[in-house]
């Protein structure tokens, strides 16, 4: 089964993708490590993806289709989980149609429900490692030394992003951009919304049972 993770930044969406991965042998398909890669790799479109990047501009839906069709043709017949995609109407759409193309489509919709009051602990307390990407939090996985990846020794750091003034900025964006994504796929029945509160392993419960 083809799913789309929805929630916004803070609901566990990586946290839950890879559980997936590790328990239903599904592939995770995250936007945002389709971006890193591509320009890591400096591949066509990755490379046109920078130019729009590098100017603080929105990367065209084209480019991120193309490298979502990229990372579909190479599964190989596995399930997919596609994480932070799409993000407006005409993404969606474009989407849809790309998928008709390949004898593919979403089964699920889930999306995952936080208050907007513990998504702003979750995200206010969050720490990255600078040089492996390791993620910690300051209360529920602090790092055993203050400011040290417990993996690569490198500096722990609060990204610009997990600031509580961005993450505020963050929310509102989310809550209205995305409203209309839910939305049709609310029209075509596939969208299921899911209390995203509780530990890992509830959570996790949750999504297998629409999963059956």
């Amino acid at each position: 089964m083809n799913i789309l993770l929805f929630g916004a930044p803070g609901v566990g969406k990586g946290t839950q993708s890879q559980l997936l991965v590790e328990k239903l042998d599904m592939k995770h398909i995250s936007t945002g490590d389709l971006f890193r890669n591509a320009i890591k790799k400096q591949t066509d479109l990755g490379q046109e993806a920078q130019k729009y990047m590098d100017k603080g501009e929105l990367v065209p839906d084209s480019i991120v289709i193309g490298m979502v069709e990229e990372v579909l043709k190479s599964l190989d017949g596995h399930s997919f989980i596609l994480d932070g995609f799409p993000r407006t109407r005409a993404q969606a759409e474009a989407l849809d149609q790309l998928l008709a193309s390949m004898s593919l489509s979403i089964e699920k919709v889930i999306s995952l429900d936080v208050p907007q009051e513990e998504l702003l602990k979750r995200l206010t307390g969050r720490r990255v490692c600078k040089a492996c990407g390791a993620v910690y939090h300051e209360t529920s996985n602090p790092t055993k030394e203050d400011g040290v990846c417990d993996v690569c020794g490198g500096e722990v750091v609060q990204r610009n992003d997990d600031k509580e003034e961005a993450i505020q900025k963050r929310l509102s964006v989310y809550e209205d951009s995305t409203a209309p994504v839910k939305d049709f796929y609310k029209s075509k029945e596939k969208l299921v919304d899911l209390d995203g509160m509780g530990d890992t392993s509830e959570v996790f419960e949750r999504i297998k049972s629409v999963l059956r």
